[in-house]
């Protein structure tokens, strides 16, 4: 992507005082519904249902600059650098004491002994604590969206071996338990609490779907729309693999017929995922993550102890998601609307 696309950054870390984010890119003028920003913000903050982790957090944004407040529900762009904080007020950095010279497994302990020379409290800047100022952004990114026609939905499409049915642009998935069928919430549930009473995790997939993309869209190689969304999904740091559509295992069985539908090329399926060599045909986008089991567990694990470089057994103390797809389905969405809107915005010069 060129300079024209947005210039974000994520700051502070899980433990810090506070955690935020910075936007160069955005256009000034647009409003910005603040209550339908914070609902969103709300889908991903913790302490809710039996499967999230008991630490609370309001996960307000304070507005720094980069947008003009007029009173409790809404904002203005000014165009300017926009900058947005969520002061941290429930942590317990004591629960980390065991974990200081020995790595989790699963964790990017070791690789930030390795790089920085210490284990951060909490995950530091690798915790999905840090998904909540990715989520400003990707709030703002969708309601940008939304005025131009665009919607993005995403919703637990499986964990375990349960699977949910599949999302389309009708289906109503902005809730506390994201799932298309009710049913296989419960399900899905049930394989959450039995993972928990284990002091196990579990992991799954999360699918998501924008509708509204005009055909042409994207371009080849590293300007492809598969590249821009994925990158965006790695920023998220549960993320393993992406799929975009759904590839069958012969030619004559994966290939989309085009047909001719409202006076429109459109095709027959939709294996591509609504992309073809990294071009929108305008059919849906349709892609799913691959999202690890949580690493924090309480089961006793090998490690071993970096200082002394002896091993050792760990048990992960602290609170944690036995399950982050209920949370992380908002993540998702924001990471996606990001990638759009800077597709759209190098397209338009400037959006």
């Amino acid at each position: 992507m060129s300079n024209n696309s947005l210039n974000i950054q994520i700051l502070g870390e899980s433990h810090a005082e506070k955690i935020g984010v910075v936007v160069e890119g955005f256009p000034a003028g647009v409003r910005v519904d603040l209550e339908a920003l914070r609902a969103f913000l709300s889908r991903r903050a913790p302490g809710k249902g039996d499967w999230a982790t008991p630490r609370k957090e309001a996960d307000l944004p304070h507005f720094i600059s980069g947008i003009e407040i007029a009173g409790e529900t809404e904002g203005t762009l000014t165009g300017e650098v926009f900058e947005a904080a969520i002061y941290n007020t429930n942590i317990r950095p004591q629960d980390y004491t065991n974990v200081q010279t020995v790595p989790r497994p699963g964790h990017a302990d070791y690789g930030s002994w390795v790089k920085y020379g210490r284990i951060p409290t909490g995950g530091g800047k690798w915790s999905g604590r840090m998904t909540a100022p990715l989520c400003i952004a990707g709030g703002i990114c969708k309601q940008l969206l939304e005025a131009k026609g665009i919607e993005i939905k995403a919703h637990i499409s499986r964990i375990a071996d349960v699977c949910d049915e599949p999302i389309t642009s009708e289906s109503e998935v902005g809730k506390i338990f994201p799932t298309v069928s009710e049913e296989a919430a419960d399900k899905m549930k049930a394989v959450i609490d039995e993972a928990r009473g284990r002091a196990d995790s579990v992991g799954g997939d999360i699918g998501c779907i924008i509708t509204g993309v005009k055909e042409g869209l994207g371009d080849a190689l590293f300007d492809g729309i598969e590249g821009e969304i994925a990158r965006m999904a790695f920023a998220i740091p549960a993320v393993k693999g992406i799929e975009f559509g759904t590839t069958r295992d012969y030619g004559s069985e994966n290939n989309d017929a085009f047909i001719i539908k409202d006076g429109r090329v459109a095709t027959a399926t939709n294996n591509c995922g609504g992309i073809l060599g990294g071009i929108a045909t305008g059919m849906p986008i349709e892609f799913k993550v691959r999202i690890k089991p949580t690493p924090s567990i309480g089961i006793e694990q090998r490690s071993i102890n970096l200082e002394t470089m002896e091993e050792a057994s760990i048990t992960v103390n602290g609170r944690h998601d036995p399950c982050i797809l209920p949370r992380a389905v908002p993540v998702v969405e924001a990471a996606a609307a990001i990638a759009i809107y800077n597709l759209l915005k190098e397209a338009n010069n400037g959006y």
